[in-house]
């Protein structure tokens, strides 16, 4: 993910169950297990895994061999050929079939073992699929969960800053009454508490829209009594900044679940062409069948009485010339066990087959194999640039904000001296209202600053741990 996607997220979570019950506050390790839980996007990559799955289980199948078994069973009336007997009759009869065939490929370019290979590389670029979205998704939700905690924490500077501004007020009201000061003092104050009236509904409204867009990403509808836990945390060491930053680059190449999976994407490239390969070379299979067929009509049979009849005379003597003939007489068919036996057949054999001519075809294939893997090569290599200037970002980025943070800080403690001179100064009557008022804004902007900046600086550091492949905690 590029870091000007991530440039505002933060820490992921330790992974622990838990669910959301009303008025329940949620941890951030809570929001994320939450939101793993319901979210779409990881849904359907698990459905693409339990494919991948079935893919590879139907590689393994192409091993076995094909066995197909079959029956049928006839009626035919009027003139016919007797199955049987192979003789036309005009007859009213049954027939059943039945066979059982087997074919299994000896040979066929090794295009087997090759599919097998590229089902498991598949399944395995599937399962860093959904890694990398549960990543993306953790950061997105850590996101959102420290928006809230900033936005929280902002509230409760204004309202601090707010409730100072009238506790001087009164004090101001105390002095004009002393004489030490004049009404027009007040003025300026009033002024300003007005303006930080203003300052903490809009603190409230932006805590609010926080927590929604939060809500929204856990798929929680009831707003009004989400909450999530009270967490202090202090801002952590930048230890990440002593490392190079070519380093980190390096860690990110290792454990970035997108470059696995890009790695993963290269090897199924090169598989392809592969099995392209297989549809160039001969194949060889084997074949064997049985069948057998039941008759169901009545059969002639003889009697063992034999009639003699003329067929002719002799030309010379006269002679009459006489065949004997066998009576018959009708039976019922042969037992089906019989048939069985009786009816039975075998056909097996191998067949080759040599590839010649396809329409270029199989040729094709193997030419469109290695575009698709150069264009793979290419996107991985353009990733590769992508993480490396995302890194570099990231890292300038961290170390930036931490010293601005640093800054922040000797900022808020310079004006905080300087605000507690003019309120000794101002209640001494030796400032006027708008100079002390104006010092008092410094100091209040530069808590603020300090808030933000504290922030910032921990967003732009937990990222630069996430892509060194630390555990990202508060």
């Amino acid at each position: 993910m590029r870091y000007t996607i991530l440039k505002y997220t933060s820490v992921a979570a330790i992974f622990c169950t838990s669910f959301y019950a009303k008025g329940q506050t949620l941890t951030l390790q809570d929001c994320v297990e939450l939101a793993l839980e319901k979210n779409i996007t990881i849904k359907q990559s698990e459905l693409d895994i339990a494919n991948a799955e079935l893919d590879k289980s139907s590689a393994f199948g192409n091993f076995l061999p094909n066995i197909n078994a079959q029956t049928s069973h006839s009626w035919n009336i009027g003139l016919n050929q007797n199955i049987t007997t192979g003789l036309l009759e005009n007859l009213t009869t049954q027939f059943t079939s039945m066979g059982v065939n087997m074919g299994v490929d000896l040979y066929n370019g090794l295009q087997n073992v090759k599919r097998l290979h590229r089902a498991n590389l598949s399944l395995l670029a599937q399962q860093y699929n959904l890694a990398n979205i549960v990543d993306n998704t953790s950061l997105l939700v850590a996101n959102s969960y420290l928006q809230v905690m900033f936005n929280r924490e902002f509230l409760e500077v204004q309202k601090s800053q707010l409730e100072v501004s009238l506790k001087q007020l009164n004090r101001t009201k105390a002095l004009i009454k002393a004489g030490v000061l004049t009404v027009r003092d007040v003025f300026e104050l009033e002024a300003t508490i007005a303006s930080q009236e203003q300052a903490v509904v809009q603190a409230e409204n932006n805590l609010r829209l926080t927590k929604i867009n939060l809500a929204q990403l856990l798929l929680i509808t009831d707003y009004e009594n989400f909450e999530i836990a009270v967490e202090k945390f202090d801002a952590p060491l930048p230890e990440i900044l002593d490392k190079d930053p070519k380093a980190i680059f390096e860690e990110a190449l290792t454990n970035r679940n997108d470059i696995k999976l890009s790695v993963t994407n290269l090897e199924i490239s090169k598989t392809d062409i592969e099995i392209a390969k297989t549809s160039l070379q001969p194949s060889l299979s084997a074949f064997y069948s049985y069948s057998t067929r039941i008759s169901y009509s009545d059969r002639l049979t003889g009697t063992g009485v034999f009639n003699q009849f003329p067929i002719g005379t002799v030309a010379s003597t006269g002679q009459e010339v006489v065949r004997q003939l066998e009576e018959t007489r009708v039976i019922g068919p042969n037992s089906f066990a019989d048939q069985f036996k009786m009816n039975d057949g075998h056909n097996f054999g191998v067949a080759l087959n040599i590839p010649i001519l396809n329409g270029f075809a199989a040729r094709n294939s193997v030419k469109r194999s290695k575009v698709n893997l150069m264009r793979s090569e290419n996107q991985f290599e353009q990733q590769k640039l992508n993480l490396e200037s995302t890194v570099n970002q990231a890292y300038n980025d961290a170390k930036g904000a931490y010293k601005f943070y640093n800054a922040a800080q000797k900022t808020v403690i310079a004006r905080n001296d300087a605000f507690d001179d003019a309120t000794k100064r101002y209640d001494a009557g030796v400032m006027n209202s708008f100079e002390y008022t104006q010092i008092k804004q410094r100091y209040e902007a530069s808590v603020s600053d300090e808030l933000r900046a504290k922030f910032d600086y921990v967003f732009k550091l937990k990222v630069l741990e996430f892509y060194f492949g630390l555990k990202l905690e508060i």
